[in-house]
């Protein structure tokens, strides 16, 4: 599905492009002149929508005869004895193949999604699912410096009573310093990945006993403390666990169609 999105979206791209090229060096025709040219009434609808971003019966009239100029050159332009030369091309017949193919599966693709519809029963099963693997949240805070050496320095003077917090407000060159490195509660998929799994090593109320290196700096850590994520309310993300089931339905489709041809 997501060749398809890709390829349909590059279609949509080279169309509009094409489109918004002519636009601009549209010439000053007359609506006189573009009634000279018979414009399929699907296409102007179509197109007409995809320019004012709503249904075609709320364009004004400028912006009709806008679209109408704009397609009158496109149909002028591909109907020249010189188009049905370069229609030939094989680039070209490969390019259109590739939008027309792109266009047709997307419409399957939806269509399928239409007819195979999450039910409740399966978007409450995959919400247990993805709420019971959640990460636990940790509240943190941490010291950043440039070098490895100020690092070790920090961790020394924290072995010696120093306090975490203040030591953060005059050494740390994070945008946390100023709040002590108060980095407040997190999960671990919110943080670089070194930086995470120090963390997670850690116990409540240890500070990191060796300086870890990100690409940010080097860093000394506290951990403050730990909890079970509270997952969002189910009614807040149906509308996400939808598309999801949805698209996994599709997927196995698709692997389904992949399969009968090997």
């Amino acid at each position: 599905m997501t060749n398809l999105r890709k390829a349909a979206a590059t279609g949509r791209y080279r169309v509009a492009s094409a489109l918004v090229a002519l636009a601009l060096t549209a010439s000053n025709a007359s609506a006189q002149d573009s009634g000279a040219v018979e414009i399929d009434p699907n296409v102007f609808n179509m197109y007409l929508e995809s320019r004012i971003q709503r249904p075609a019966d709320q364009a004004t009239p400028q912006e009709a005869q806008t679209v109408r100029d704009e397609l009158t050159d496109i149909y002028l332009l591909s109907e020249q004895p010189r188009a049905r030369e370069l229609q030939d091309n094989p680039r070209l017949q490969a390019q259109m193949e590739l939008q027309s193919r792109a266009i047709i599966a997307q419409a399957v693709a939806t269509d399928f999604i239409a007819r195979n519809q999450a039910s409740e029963e399966e978007m409450r099963a995959l919400y247990a699912e993805q709420t019971e693997r959640a990460p636990p949240e940790f509240k943190a805070r941490h010291i950043l410096v440039q070098s490895q050496g100020e690092a070790i320095a920090l961790i020394a003077e924290l072995e010696g009573g120093a306090d975490f917090a203040e030591l953060a407000k005059t050494k740390s060159t994070g945008p946390s310093g100023p709040t002590g490195g108060d980095l407040g509660w997190f999960s671990p998929d919110r943080m670089v990945p070194e930086f995470s799994a120090a963390v997670q090593e850690m116990n409540n109320g240890d500070f990191s006993k060796a300086p870890v290196q990100t690409q940010f700096g080097w860093h000394v850590i506290l951990r403050e403390d730990s909890r079970e994520s509270t997952p969002p309310p189910y009614e807040s993300v149906s509308d996400v666990l939808k598309q999801q089931v949805e698209q996994q339905k599709l997927q196995t489709y698709l692997r389904s169609l992949r399969g009968a041809t090997e």
